[in-house]
């Protein structure tokens, strides 16, 4: 690749490295591998497929020569459409993902395509990034890294989830979160049936 081919790197944020920046650093190769061993060296894994059809959306986003990226970006948008309808799992070849992420199940998994997310976080089944009812272009949820969602969480909006946070299942996140905190619901309430009320 010669630099007049590249599309300039994503510099918003300094200090790490996402999407195609990724690629660029390390090589596609290499990063395809490092996510193929953190889903446990398996090729079947739903996540391993999902990060792969992604990173290969990524690639194409790094050419400007249509006799390169078109047919990257046809491969990206089959792989995408079949993931998303046969796993459930649906990712925008825009988000910004860092390294290492695990989807550790399959189905009902949105992240947004103005999404970012650092390394090292650890996604489950029913998680959904988005950007709620406001549609600002290029503003989306910020996941810092070593962050672990367990299911049903939903993320929503321009905010800022920072590093080494666990959030607990069905948690519904809408405003900022610093980092090294623990996320849970409140416990389900225990009240008697009618019938054993009586009873008592």
């Amino acid at each position: 690749m010669t630099q007049a081919e590249l599309v300039e790197p994503d510099t918003n944020r300094p200090g790490q490295l996402y999407g195609s920046d990724l690629i660029r650093e390390f090589g596609f190769l290499k990063i395809v591998k490092e996510d193929f061993h953190n889903h446990y060296s398996q090729l079947t894994a739903p996540g391993f497929y999902a990060l792969f059809v992604y990173r290969l959306g990524t690639l194409a986003n790094m050419y400007r020569n249509k006799l390169v990226r078109w047919p990257l970006l046809t491969l990206y948008v089959l792989g995408q459409r079949f993931v998303r309808n046969f796993f459930g799992i649906e990712i925008f070849r825009h988000a910004k993902i860092g390294r290492r992420l695990n989807i550790g199940h399959q189905h009902g998994i949105v992240i947004h395509e103005y999404a970012t997310i650092g390394d090292d976080v650890i996604i489950r089944h029913s998680v959904t990034f988005g950007v709620g009812t406001e549609w600002i272009t290029g503003v989306g949820p910020i996941i810092g890294n070593r962050v672990t969602f367990s299911p049903g969480c939903v993320v929503v909006g321009n905010i800022t989830i920072g590093d080494d946070v666990s959030v607990g299942p069905n948690c519904t996140i809408t405003q900022d979160v610093p980092a090294g905190r623990t996320l849970f619901m409140p416990p389900p309430r225990s009240l008697p049936k009618q019938e054993y009320a009586k009873e008592q």
